[in-house]
């Protein structure tokens, strides 16, 4: 081999070679001199790799310290959106224990309000006029006061309204020739709601339609 071939072999360099997970490997010849230690290879694979071997440290894949240390990266973001999600009920939660304290005291007042509205009817009954009916009345101007104060509101019912489950409760049907079928009639008793939590659905009657034949003949 002449001078000129030996120098073209020693300055040949082979291309390295890509494997599937990305890494950088070197042909079995070039592996086999940086083992041995020649510093004319370590100078081939700098030329290769762009970059001095001796000043860089190489990181190879699949690391198992750099792998844990990935692992306990993502837990502590883990925890870290846990604890963050947690504060956030905690307070959402505290919020609301603030806004609905009154909800068991405003709840046992309802039935209290309701015996009342029916002594305040017998009194109207005896007179407009009466000195009882009119002090029962600032009495009931007083207890609508302190609801609307506590925010709590009385669910509107009208006749022919639709029926809604989630905030009225059918008692009865009854027949009916001016409310169409499964509209409301009327309500017996009131029914509030404390901001957007329900104190208590408002009792209602049901129209079942008008009357027919067979029902007539049979009432």
């Amino acid at each position: 081999m002449s001078e000129s071939e030996d120098r073209k072999s020693e300055d040949e360099i082979i291309d390295p070679v890509v494997n599937e997970e990305g890494s950088v490997e070197l042909p079995d010849q070039q592996k086999e001199s940086v083992e041995e230690g020649s510093s004319d290879d370590i100078g081939v694979v700098e030329s290769i790799l762009g970059e001095s071997v001796e000043d860089e440290e190489i990181v190879f894949d699949g690391d198992p310290e750099q792998s844990e240390l990935e692992k306990y990266k993502d837990i502590a973001a883990r925890s870290q959106a846990d604890l963050e999600n947690y504060r956030k009920r905690m307070a959402r939660e505290r919020t609301e224990a603030i806004q609905y304290a009154n909800f068991s005291l405003l709840s046992t007042l309802l039935p209290v309000i309701d015996n009342f509205e029916m002594g305040l009817q017998a009194a109207k009954n005896e007179g407009e006029t009466s000195v009882i009916y009119q002090g029962m009345t600032m009495v009931q101007k007083q207890l609508y006061d302190f609801l609307t104060e506590n925010r709590v509101e009385q669910i509107e019912v009208t006749e022919g309204a639709e029926f809604d489950p989630n905030i009225h409760e059918a008692i009865k049907q009854e027949e009916s020739e001016t409310v169409e079928e499964g509209k409301i009639i009327y309500a017996m008793r009131k029914g509030y709601r404390l901001k957007d939590r329900l104190l208590r659905p408002a009792n209602v009657v049901v129209s079942k339609g008008a009357a027919t034949e067979q029902s007539s003949e049979q009432s």
